[in-house]
């Protein structure tokens, strides 16, 4: 995510850190860099320009601190000032009587259609009963691509058969009342183009139901493309939101720091995978964080929490204490990182990874499937002492799990030190890892 100008970043604040004082000259230049550095993501020419200014002014007007280095004040001002730009604060969807209507409005291709999906699966997991709404009509395949997400995720997708999108929108209302749904999900057609015929189709749908909230979809890998799409929608429907969206691809940056400038509206949520889970609350705190290349370490923990069984990690911890961590241990939590995501993500919510030496490691999800291919190819001695494992061993496994003895190698290696590492872990107290649980205070 933010790959692009992360980078960026990253290296200007390599020189801003070692400034001894700010100067008029390492203010303009820093500014430049920036500015060169915002415009070359895609963002927006006057969003760009709004930014740079603010963070010259503030920059030129700070005072010095005596406990703190210039370099990092400098870093501070660029941070407080893209949280502002982005919103300074989450905004949470309004509910709004019974059923609390969303319309989802964008182009054809922003990934709408999933969007829903993936919203109806986050809200139902709130405890919220939902019901999706099948309103295109002109995509083919389309009715039926929800019909089969609404049935992955146990959500009910309402279809009449009608050509006519706006009675469509009209009756699922009545049939949401008489099933009780709390929150109505609108799937609207989108179109290659904005178009004349579009606008009105869906002014017609918004006026009928007046949605509580009507979200801008837009594909995050469009830069200024999204920004123009949002503006066209704005003009015509009062948004109050936008769905920034294929945000886990190598998407520059440039809508999801220029879209909520350029039309007033928050971005509400990101996509950041193509799983029914992968639709994160958007906070612009954690977004600067991410795009300057600080890291997430809060939501990071946050998908530790979510895929964590209490009873396993207390298994888990008592095995650490024991010093019995072995190879299925080792499976367990790859399986759980599974959970959390895709392993370059996970990566990039760490703080103080190197990004460009992270792009250069091209961490593949697939070397989960094959350590765990190897893993299972192993006997149940094997697993629990792999001291034992020899040559032989290790071509047998490499058959077996048909990869090559180096990668046996390597795993046999990267446990050893793993399972040093959960050796002091054991012994220490307080100690918190990602998806593994708090470790200590197990007397």
């Amino acid at each position: 995510m933010f790959g692009q100008i992360t980078e960026r970043f990253d290296s200007i604040f390599r020189r801003v850190r070692g400034l001894g004082k700010i100067t008029d000259k390492n203010i303009n230049d820093t500014a430049r860099d920036i500015r060169r550095a915002l415009l070359e993501s895609d963002v927006h020419f006057k969003v760009a320009k709004e930014l740079v200014n603010r963070v010259k002014d503030k920059a030129q007007g700070t005072k010095v601190l005596k406990s703190v280095k210039p370099g990092q004040q400098f870093i501070k001002i660029i941070h407080e000032e893209l949280i502002d730009l982005l919103g300074r604060d989450p905004v949470p969807l309004l509910f709004k009587g019974q059923p609390s209507i969303i319309m989802l409005a964008g182009l054809q291709g922003s990934g709408k259609t999933t969007t829903a999906a993936k919203l109806a699966y986050s809200l139902k997991s709130t405890g919220k009963s939902v019901m999706l709404v099948a309103a295109d009509i002109y995509r083919s395949a389309a009715v039926k691509q929800l019909q089969e997400l609404g049935r992955q995720i146990d959500v009910p997708v309402y279809q009449d058969g009608s050509k006519d999108p706006v009675s469509i929108c009209r009756d699922s209302i009545d049939e949401a009342v008489s099933l009780e749904s709390d929150i109505v999900i609108l799937d609207t057609a989108g179109r290659l183009h904005v178009d004349g015929e579009m606008m009105v189709e869906i002014q017609k749908i918004s006026d009928v139901v007046q949605p509580t909230e009507i979200l801008f979809v837009a594909d995050g890998m469009t830069g200024q493309d999204a920004v123009t799409s949002a503006m066209t929608f704005h003009e015509a429907l009062p948004l109050t939101g936008v769905i920034l969206t294929k945000m886990d691809g190598d998407a520059r940056g440039g809508a999801a720091v220029s879209i909520r400038k350029i039309t007033g509206k928050p971005i509400k949520f990101i996509g950041v995978s193509e799983k029914m889970d992968g639709l994160e609350p958007f906070d612009p705190k954690r977004i600067a964080d991410r795009i300057l290349g600080f890291g997430d370490v809060v939501t990071l923990v946050e998908k530790a929490q979510k895929v964590a069984d209490s009873e396993d990690i207390r298994t888990f911890q008592e095995k650490l204490v024991k010093n019995k961590f072995d190879l299925d241990d080792f499976k367990f939590q790859l399986r759980q990182l599974r959970k959390m995501g895709s392993i370059s993500q996970l990566l990039g919510m760490m703080p103080g990874l190197n990004k460009k030496a992270l792009k250069q490691l091209n961490m593949d999800d697939r070397q989960l499937d094959w350590t765990e291919a190897i893993i299972n190819s192993m006997t149940l001695a094997e697993r629990q002492c792999p001291e034992i494992i020899n040559g032989s061993r290790r071509a047998r496994i490499a058959h077996g799990s048909g990869r090559p003895v180096q990668e046996i190698n390597s795993l046999l290696k990267q446990f050893a030190g793993m399972r040093k590492l959960m050796k002091q872990v054991g012994k220490k107290k307080q100690i918190q890892f990602p998806g593994m649980g708090a470790f200590g205070n197990m007397n």
